[in-house]
């Protein structure tokens, strides 16, 4: 069992997996708002303590343009198309056609997946995912946004400095090892409710590429990312991350490691561990975040935490939502 600053204490992952029945490896029932999910690891004297990582005045936005990833990795999501118009002389009026809201730099809802196995987290029942209805939309972090310390592992910077730089053509798999050992080097040490954010140098590397292969590697469906495993799950449940992001297509590799543990129990997802962080414990997933500038800023100033913010667009039962994260160091 393991405590949070507020004294509510929550069971290890491995006691998570002796719980009987549909609950074994979940979160369900545990925290107090059944849609909100692990970031209600974040108490109010964490948001406190984060306000003392803004040491320098320096504010990041971290999300990229709607339409930075055209041609993106997303087989089917495009960008937006933007149309100004005018009523009079006077005025002027937008509006954007063909929004996909985990188009560009995203954070993903609890109904973004179903688990397999058991269904959508809380089992929440299927008829109740669908446009209208409230449970497990986004809203719940557009109305209470998630406000907390962010902390940066720069798997790239700890990458070229082995000269083992990260080989993003390959679809390279990162295992858990490799974060520790990036984390060790920087001296980070993780808190309860944590916004840990990776920064893989994926969406720098791919942006830079020609539309031609950009497209090829779409269709290859290769992209660098956290090695699926059941030790990488444990790791961040026992740490009481309260969000994890990264700077690539998926934050875990694809395609999944053959050796995947989930391959039985997320079969449509391919032994991806999306279904165990987000259906099972109620843990939120950013993707394509911009951490490039947040990342050179922290090494140059030799500090790797910030205050970091997250509003997703007040949507009512959206499965995800631009980021529009902040950080402030």
């Amino acid at each position: 069992m393991t405590s949070t600053e507020s004294g509510t204490t929550y069971p290890s992952y491995e006691a998570l997996l002796e719980r009987e029945g549909r609950l074994s490896g979940t979160s369900w029932d545990l925290f107090p708002d059944s849609d909100r999910g692990t970031p209600s690891f974040i108490r109010p004297d964490s948001v406190r303590e984060a306000a003392g990582c803004v040491r320098t005045g320096t504010v990041f936005g971290l999300d990229y343009p709607a339409d930075a990833f055209d041609p993106g990795m997303s087989l089917k999501r495009r960008a937006p198309r933007h149309t100004i118009y005018s009523a009079h002389p006077a005025h002027r009026d937008d509006f954007l056609d063909g929004y996909y809201l985990q188009g560009s730099s995203q954070i993903d809802g609890l109904r973004h997946r179903r688990a397999d196995d058991v269904g959508f987290y809380n089992g929440t029942p299927d008829d109740e995912i669908r446009e209208g209805t409230a449970a497990l939309g986004i809203q719940a972090w557009a109305e209470q946004p998630i406000v907390g310390r962010g902390v940066l592992v720069d798997l790239d910077g700890y990458c070229r400095g082995q000269d083992t730089p990260i080989d993003h053509a390959a679809g390279q798999p990162l295992g858990l090892g490799l974060v520790q050992a990036a984390a060790e080097a920087q001296s980070l040490i993780l808190r309860s409710g944590d916004i840990l954010m990776l920064h893989t140098g994926w969406s720098e590397w791919f942006l830079a590429l020609p539309a031609g292969e950009k497209e090829s590697l779409r269709a290859s469906r290769r992209a660098s990312g956290i090695e699926q495993s059941a030790e990488f799950v444990a790791w961040a449940w026992d740490n009481q991350l309260s969000v994890i992001a990264a700077d690539n297509f998926a934050v875990e590799c694809l395609p999944p490691v053959s050796s995947s543990p989930f391959r039985s129990t997320a079969p449509n997802d391919h032994g991806m561990m999306h279904q165990q962080l987000l259906a099972k414990l109620g843990l939120p997933l950013g993707e394509l975040w911009q951490l490039g500038p947040l990342s050179r800023h922290m090494k140059a100033t030799g500090n790797w935490d910030a205050l970091v913010t997250v509003k997703p667009l007040n949507i009512t039962g959206a499965t995800g939502s631009p980021a529009n994260a902040t950080a402030v160091t």
